[in-house]
C-alpha cells in the first residue's frame, strides 16, 4: 500500500500540521471569542466548536464529541482502505485531502473537547452582515476534498459513457 499511496499519505499529512499548526496559532494569537478584521469581507477569529459543521449538537451535553470522533476515526479507517487500490489522481487527492481534515478536526476534538475554528467570511450590506459560519483548515480540506470526489466521478461517468 505505502509504495503505491505514498504521495496521498503525505498530502493527508501536510493537512493534518498545516490544520494543527493554524490551530494553535490562532489559540496564542487570539483570546477566545476575539476578531481580527482583515478585509471587508473576511475576519480571523477564534472560536470552539464542541458540534459538527454549523454547530450542529452544540449544545449538547458532551456525548457528541465522542460520536463525531467515532466517526472521524471511521472515515479514516474506511479511507484507508479505499487508498489501498491504485486510484486516480483526484480520486487519491480527494480522498487525502479528507483523510487529513477528518484527522486534524478528531485530534482537536481529542485534545481539547472541541474543534478550533478560525475563518470568517461575511457580506456587508448597508448596516447588516451576514456570516458564514467560522470554519478551519481541516473543514475547508474536507470540502475541497469532496469536490475533487465529485469532479473525478464526473469525468469518469463522462469516458464511460463516451
Amino acid at each position: 500500500m505505502l509504495r503505491h499511496n505514498t504521495r496521498w499519505l503525505l498530502l493527508a499529512a501536510a493537512v493534518v500540521g498545516a490544520d494543527q499548526l493554524s490551530k494553535w496559532l490562532v489559540r496564542g494569537a487570539l483570546p477566545l471569542g476575539d476578531a481580527l478584521p482583515l478585509t471587508p469581507f473576511f475576519n480571523l477569529v477564534h472560536a470552539e466548536n464542541p458540534g459538527a459543521a454549523f454547530s450542529f449538537l452544540a449544545g449538547a451535553d458532551g456525548w457528541q464529541r465522542w460520536l463525531f470522533t467515532a466517526l472521524g476515526l471511521g472515515a479514516t479507517a474506511l479511507i484507508v482502505a479505499l487508498l489501498r487500490r491504485p486510484r486516480r489522481a483526484l480520486f487519491g487527492a480527494g480522498l487525502a485531502c479528507v483523510l487529513g481534515g477528518a484527522l486534524g478536526n478528531v485530534i482537536d476534538r481529542v485534545l481539547h473537547g472541541h474543534v478550533t475554528d478560525f475563518l470568517d467570511f461575511y457580506v456587508t450590506h448597508g448596516a447588516t452582515q451576514w456570516h458564514w459560519p467560522a470554519f478551519n483548515l481541516a473543514d475547508s480540506a474536507i470540502a475541497i476534498g469532496v469536490a475533487l470526489l465529485l469532479l473525478d466521478e464526473w469525468r469518469s461517468s463522462r469516458a464511460r459513457t463516451s
